[in-house]
């Protein structure tokens, strides 16, 4: 091998260990027949239980061993034996603003052999890229809480948006059009918020100037739920704020026919910060351990994760093999209709490839 490339693993909570170990198996087999690099996967315990252990989602030289490394792929974090916005602002939340990964590219595709809940879609017919905001917009944490406990309670909670942060996120989404079909669609509310969502409805205007072979619009959030059920084809790239992005995304998730399909990336493009990638699925509790999770939307981040390193040629060679097992129609965890197993479906991908 010419080069080695290393990959921080937290495989995390729930099914996230169960599917991540498959997306390994898989990202190796590609990567030693495609590339001539090796992958050193180093794993971490970083999870619920770690934190049960600790009192900590990950040790005081967590960041520095994340920085040592080309990437990250995450299972998923999440327990209900400890609260979310424990495990979310304890890991997941800090990663994204402390390594500046501030795209979270998130594809949606309807892929042949798969069966969308909505009516008469062809495969292809949905094929959308959402760029979601990152790192400030509604999950910034800022605000607080007073009077706990009493009838006067209150809490404040405080969302962000600066110039620098919405241009950057828009200016990656039309570079990423110019590759596709040269349409983005920008998401915002700011008939009701007319601060934040204003301000980014000026700076898409301001963006948009630059990149004049690339045709736009834009869509209150209510109207572009609307029309991801109603007519998901007219989208290409779509850019929102992380609030917006965040429940978009699980739709375009379900009409293309499972969460068990969605893969997504947490990206610094600037590359100044090892970039994360993991399935939108979460850590499904209630079907942990009985080894029936889709791996397929984990193998599909591995995709994006090699993408991302340079090895082009392995990445697809993981997205053919997917789309190669759900064209042939078996075998297929439960969430697409089947009964396979979670070994059952990776061993098919290893087949194709």
């Amino acid at each position: 091998m010419a080069a080695s490339k290393k990959i921080a693993v937290i495989g995390g909570d729930g099914i996230g260990p169960e599917v991540i170990e498959q997306a390994v198996r898989v990202a190796d087999a590609a990567v030693s027949r495609h590339d001539r690099v090796s992958l050193e996967w180093q794993r971490l315990p970083w999870s619920s239980a770690f934190y049960k252990q600790t009192g900590k989602m990950m040790p005081d030289d967590g960041w520095d061993l994340l920085q040592q490394h080309d990437a990250i792929l995450l299972g998923a974090i999440g327990s209900p034996e400890v609260p979310d916005h424990v495990t979310l602002h304890g890991l997941l939340l800090p990663l994204r603003r402390r390594f500046d990964l501030y795209l979270n590219l998130r594809p949606a595709y309807l892929f042949e052999g798969v069966q969308s809940p909505l009516r008469d879609k062809a495969p292809g017919s949905i094929d959308m890229l959402v760029y979601r905001e990152n790192t400030e917009g509604e999950y910034a944490p800022i605000g607080g809480r007073l009077y706990v406990g009493a009838p006067s309670e209150i809490a404040v909670q405080t969302a962000v948006f600066t110039r620098r942060g919405c241009e950057r996120v828009m200016r990656a989404a039309f570079e990423g059009a110019r590759q596709r079909r040269r349409k983005v669609t920008s998401i915002t509310k700011s008939n009701a918020q007319q601060f934040g969502m204003v301000l980014w409805d000026e700076v898409f205007k301001d963006v948009a100037r630059n990149y004049p072979d690339v045709q736009t619009h834009s869509l209150l959030i209510d109207a572009a739920a609307m029309d991801f059920v109603r007519k998901p084809e007219s989208f290409d790239v779509v850019v929102a704020s992380n609030l917006f992005g965040d429940i978009l995304t699980d739709l375009s998730a379900i009409i293309t026919g499972s969460m068990g399909l969605a893969a997504s990336g947490n990206i610094n493009p600037e590359r100044a910060f090892p970039s994360m990638f993991e399935p939108v699925h979460g850590s499904a509790p209630d079907i942990a351990g009985k080894g029936i999770a889709n791996p397929l939307a984990a193998m599909l981040s591995a995709g994006m994760l090699l993408d991302h390193l340079g090895l082009g040629k392995s990445a697809r060679a993981i997205r053919n093999a997917v789309a190669a097992v759900l064209k042939a129609g078996k075998p297929r965890t439960p969430d697409l209709g089947g009964n396979a197993t979670t070994t059952a479906v990776t061993d098919a991908v290893l087949t194709f490839l």
